[in-house]
């Protein structure tokens, strides 16, 4: 069943040196930097380029980055597929739907920890809620991923249909905490005005608090469960805090970009 965050929580969270350099990737289109910008990136939350090169060298070792043959450091496989969920998140539900639901019910019989987990785990980041244990639903409104393994492995271990219920918007809060997200969405939403203003000024001391701020929303968004706009409560502030954290996103750039830019950048080799 569902879970959801402390309504007051806005999900900032203290950025290890390998969480700043795959925040600083992850909000990089295309996802790849040279050595000098991570390493720059690196110094706004007061990290040595010894520390910085260190991170990025066990980053290509477990394949959460690699390297390519100009020196620039690019997302791995897997956190390509983590962008590609904040992209979604960020551009929010599509307008149409049928009315249907997709509904997954895993196949009985013992399985090991390590591929139940894997199922919760994919479940989850398809934005699937968990009715009870094994049954998995959400509205048939996002389509299904096309060439993911992960996705793959889970669809062989359930039975898959599509289905109408009646009182439908009644399963929606069953299946996720929609006051927890919303009451979260909303505490963003008004800790981004003030961080706006600043980075409009072009104060480089709002770019650090401005990073954690990021990467919280961006997580956020990864967790909404975007439904239709049939099935959400009044006022969901999902589109909202898009529309703020847009705004917020151009003017964060812009500023991070001359600051990347500027001279006496350290940097890794």
């Amino acid at each position: 069943m569902r879970e959801g965050p402390r309504s007051a929580d806005t999900g900032l969270r203290p950025l290890s040196a390998r969480s700043v350099l795959v925040s600083a990737l992850l909000g990089t289109d295309p996802p790849a930097l040279p050595p000098d910008r991570l390493a720059r990136v690196g110094s706004l939350f007061g990290l040595r380029p010894g520390t910085v090169r260190t991170a990025l060298s066990r980053m290509v070792a477990t394949g959460d980055a690699t390297r390519d043959e100009r020196g620039w450091y690019r997302l791995g496989d897997q956190l390509a597929e983590r962008r590609e969920r904040q992209a979604r998140g960020r551009t929010g539900p599509p307008a149409s739907w049928s009315g249907q639901w997709v509904q997954a019910v895993v196949l009985p019989g013992a399985r090991p920890a390590a591929e139940r987990n894997d199922l919760r785990r994919t479940m989850e980041r398809l934005r699937f809620g968990e009715l009870r244990d094994g049954v998995w639903m959400r509205p048939d409104n996002l389509g299904r991923p096309v060439g993911d393994a992960a996705w793959e492995r889970v669809a062989r271990s359930c039975v898959w249909s599509r289905c109408s219920p009646d009182r439908d918007e009644r399963l929606a809060p069953l299946l996720w905490d929609l006051d927890a997200w919303a009451d979260r969405a909303g505490v963003l939403r008004r800790s981004i005005g003030p961080l706006v203003d600043a980075l409009e000024r072009g104060d480089a001391a709002a770019l650090r608090p401005g990073f954690e701020l990021s990467a919280a929303v961006l997580r956020h968004l990864v967790a909404d469960p975007l439904l239709p706009v049939e099935l959400l409560p009044r006022r969901w502030p999902g589109d909202p805090l898009r529309a703020t954290y847009d705004r917020f996103d151009r003017s964060y750039r812009r500023l991070l970009l001359a600051y990347l830019s500027s001279s006496g950048a350290p940097g890794p080799t």
